[in-house]
């Protein structure tokens, strides 16, 4: 496929505009970071080589527009937040905040060398042509790389998807449909709106839904029964209760990014920050029953695999920055069978705004190749108050932990062992 280079005329004139310093209010209590710490023997022994990130896009508006689904359910006093754009875009904050994130990359980056090795092989940036992922990373990359004006890859047409990021069943017979309800119905239970239902009431309460126009024929998503359909060449289908409450928990947590006033983020509710994560955590599963379960996940996740072992075995890279969405990281690292833990300071606990999975390779002392994973992530703080990220401020971050791989005593993987667990993941896909 073609390199296309895609100018964003007022869309991105706009955004730059807006990356002009601002006021920062102070973080606030629930801005716990964490950072990968590597002691001096560490340094000493391992040599970074590579790393290949596969990001999220930051801050978007709703899916869908406020004169949809979320005024039907929602008190008509309520108003939502006024986002900038069309619904889905990223957002002029948005822009501001990758950034600050592709400033900390620089600083990370040129601690390590890479920066003064830039150029065209050795660094690359490729992102879905949706709006949100194109100007994510044109944002991120021009942090990064000042003056440098890197191309930001794109592939088909502008604000259409990629079928690299396009998270699609591309094989579907009797069996793989099958194999498929069975492991969300193992996973999630057998009745998916269950497991959910204090996120449920939660929202219910915030959004004041017995006083919406929608009320009382709709008193509750419990009860409209959520299921999932495959089609093929098709994203996942939801229908049901689960899929009503995301988007109200999508558009709230994107409120709480947006709104300063964080009473206000609430319709005037006074939530906990354990009360937030609760809010997404609906969304979470929205996304973890569609992309998660094994056969699911080596299905739409395979062009990404692909994509990422690609660049993992490419010699002349140093750096790579891939562009999608929750959708892309949550099933490539279910694909690999990855283990997530808490976020320190994140409202979302799977794959946060703007986060990035990063695939490290480094050359050890001993002559091995090795490799790690890692997520790293603006805290829910970090991304209210729009804070500088740096060394002294670091975003938050995490090692990853791969199910059924060994580790050397400082935690890394073989690389040639992450990279079979890779191609035993396209593997499975082939078989199905």
């Amino acid at each position: 496929m073609s390199r296309t280079r895609f100018f964003f005329s007022g869309c991105l004139a706009l955004l730059m505009l807006s990356c002009q310093p601002q006021a920062q209010p102070e973080p606030q209590p629930a801005d716990k970071t964490e950072w990968i710490s590597r002691p001096e023997a560490f340094q000493q022994n391992y040599t970074l080589d590579q790393m290949v990130v596969l990001s999220r896009h930051n801050i978007r508006s709703p899916m869908v527009s406020k004169n949809s689904v979320l005024t039907r359910l929602t008190n008509p006093d309520y108003q939502w937040f006024p986002w900038t754009g069309a619904p889905s875009e990223l957002t002029e904050k948005g822009g501001r905040l990758e950034t600050r994130m592709g400033s900390f990359f620089r600083e990370w980056l040129g601690r390590k060398g890479f920066v003064d090795r830039y150029d065209k092989q050795t660094f690359r940036f490729y992102a879905n042509a949706k709006q949100r992922c194109q100007v994510t990373a044109r944002q991120f990359a021009d942090a990064l790389l000042p003056g440098a004006n890197p191309d930001v890859e794109m592939h088909v047409a502008f604000d259409t998807m990629d079928p690299v990021f396009n998270p699609q069943v591309t094989k579907v017979s009797d069996q793989f449909n099958a194999q498929a309800q069975k492991e969300i119905a193992e996973l999630f239970g057998e009745d998916l709106n269950a497991g959910i239902a204090d996120g449920f009431a939660l929202l219910e309460r915030v959004i004041d839904i017995t006083r919406s126009p929608a009320y009382p024929d709709t008193a509750s998503f419990s009860q409209y029964p959520t299921s999932v359909q495959f089609t093929m060449n098709k994203e996942p289908v939801m229908t049901g209760g689960l899929k009503m409450a995301c988007t109200i928990s999508d558009a709230l947590s994107l409120q709480y990014y947006e709104e300063a006033d964080e009473k206000k983020a609430a319709f005037g509710h006074t939530l906990t920050f354990d009360d937030w994560v609760t809010v997404s955590t609906v969304k979470e599963r929205y996304g973890d029953v569609l992309f998660t379960a094994p056969s699911v996940a080596v299905n739409v996740a395979h062009p990404l695999l692909q994509e990422i072992l690609d660049e993992l075995q490419n010699e002349k890279r140093l750096f790579t920055l891939l562009c999608g969405h929750d959708a892309n990281i949550g099933s490539v690292l279910a694909a690999l069978d990855a283990t997530i833990p808490d976020l320190p300071g994140s409202t979302e606990k799977r794959t946060p705004i703007g986060g990035k999975l990063i695939f490290e390779t480094f050359k050890g002392a001993d002559g091995n190749e090795y490799a790690d994973l890692l997520l790293v992530y603006a805290t829910a703080a970090q991304l209210r108050s729009e804070s500088t990220l740096t060394f002294a401020n670091p975003p938050g971050g995490v090692q990853l932990k791969l199910n059924g791989l060994r580790e050397n005593a400082d935690g890394l993987y073989l690389l040639s062992d992450v990279e079979e667990r890779f191609s035993s993941a396209i593997r499975a896909y082939d078989a199905l």
